[in-house]
């Protein structure tokens, strides 16, 4: 009885009030990164530059640069091409748009580990509620008109749950974990009043829409620059948006598979598509063979791959996936604990999983036949490894820049050197 009537006071100072509370409470995470030491690994000591989860917590992957300068617009685009268009809408016309599949939410995404808890999302609808304005929305114009969310995707999600959650096909949202509005806990979007249930509907909120005809590089190079809350996008989440098709849910296959899960120490996490991304430069240079990689635009040549896998036959598809299983499987048994790591000789601890490594080294074993998986085996790669390690050029060709076409030539050249080493001096040619 006491919680009831507290909400209906609530309900009703809410009602009344014009403008609520206009300070922002949103909290801005601190990304986690550590200096690399100048004078190489250190196995004791080495604090490597980690990418970080969706709640901010470093994650077992190392991160990198795939170029020198920030996201620069290298090609002539016509600016008469660029057209972004902002948008004041409503929440309520939002959600027709969801209920009429206006929307691409990129529903597998929703699925992933990490996602936005309850609680998180709920303080989101008590912003609203309090009418404190939330960051704008990011979304792709596509052919038929209708919207890809690159950014407000979980912000979308949440406001949807909770008025209409068969929208998103998810559970309805009950509020919890409320910093102001503790007598709402529990309370779902019925249990408001028509005038908040209004409130919410009638709810503002800015959409920048980049309209269908923008060159998909320079759609990329703006989302690439979106800094919402302190959170930048992952480059694979700008792709994973921007180009629906199969190769979606192919990379979120061979992501989530028992073999690559093993293969990199269940180490990899997923919410940020870290996993997905790993996979993607995987097939990519198996589609495209690292000697015929020129242009130097690394998000490009991704995107690319990207489209080839939605046109893939069957057969294609069948094929590499395959090779990949493949790939994962020796590595994990060739590299042991330190696969797809850097290594020095008599490391211990375990070094944070490389994406350029893991490309070299996967795509360099797909094109070796499975007795040659076994000979390697039986051979002390580990340690010609690590002697490889001690080349500064190919150490800087995994760590920096690593989307430069020398540094890639570089880093393959050298893993498929050491292959070919060890097999032609133990007599298999």
């Amino acid at each position: 009885m006491t919680r009831g009537r507290g909400r209906r006071e609530d309900m009703a100072a809410l009602e009344d009030s014009s403008q609520g509370r206009t300070r922002d409470r949103r909290s801005v995470f601190e990304r986690y990164q550590e200096a690399v030491g100048e004078d190489g690994f250190t196995p004791s000591d080495e604090l490597f530059a980690l990418e970080t989860t969706s709640d901010g917590q470093p994650t077992d992957v190392e991160r990198e640069d795939t170029d020198e300068g920030v996201d620069p617009i290298t090609s002539p685009f016509d600016p008469e091409h660029i057209d972004i268009e902002t948008r004041t809408t409503t929440v309520d016309l939002l959600l027709s748009r969801l209920r009429n599949e206006m929307i691409d939410l990129a529903p597998d995404f929703q699925r992933r580990a990490g996602i936005w808890t309850d609680e998180k999302q709920s303080r989101l609808i008590e912003s609203l509620l309090l009418r404190i304005p939330i960051p704008s929305f990011y979304a792709a114009e596509q052919k038929d008109g209708s919207w890809a969310i690159v950014d407000g995707i979980q912000r979308l999600t949440s406001i949807a749950r909770f008025l209409d959650a068969s929208t998103v096909n998810a559970p309805p949202l009950k509020l919890k974990g409320l910093e102001y509005l503790r007598n709402f806990a529990g309370a779902g979007f019925n249990d408001l009043s028509g005038k908040l249930q209004i409130r919410l509907r009638e709810t503002e909120v800015v959409v920048h829409v980049i309209r269908r005809g923008t060159p998909e590089p320079v759609m990329f190079n703006v989302f690439a620059r979106i800094n919402t809350g302190g959170e930048p996008l992952t480059r694979q989440e700008i792709r994973h948006a921007l180009i629906p098709g199969r190769s979606r849910t192919l990379l979120a296959e061979l992501a989530e598979s028992e073999e690559f899960r093993e293969a990199t120490g269940n180490s990899v996490v997923g919410d940020r598509m870290a996993d997905r991304e790993m996979v993607l430069r995987f097939l990519a240079f198996r589609l495209t063979s690292p000697d015929s990689y020129r242009t130097g635009d690394f998000d490009s040549f991704l995107a690319e791959a990207m489209h080839r896998i939605n046109r893939f036959e069957p057969l294609d598809e069948q094929r590499l996936r395959q090779e990949f299983f493949s790939a994962v499987i020796a590595a994990q048994r060739i590299f042991g604990a330190h696969a797809f790591r850097k290594y020095r000789s008599g490391q211990q601890r375990k070094s944070p999983i490389n994406k350029a490594l893991f490309e070299t080294v996967a795509v360099n074993l797909a094109a070796l036949d499975p007795a040659q998986h076994i000979r390697l085996r039986e051979l002390d790669v580990l340690d010609a490894f690590a002697a490889l390690m001690d080349d500064a050029e190919f150490e800087r060709s995994i760590s920096v820049a690593t989307g430069d076409p020398k540094k890639v030539r570089k880093r393959f050249d050298a893993v498929q050197e050491l292959f070919e080493d060890l097999l032609s001096y133990s007599g298999d040619s």
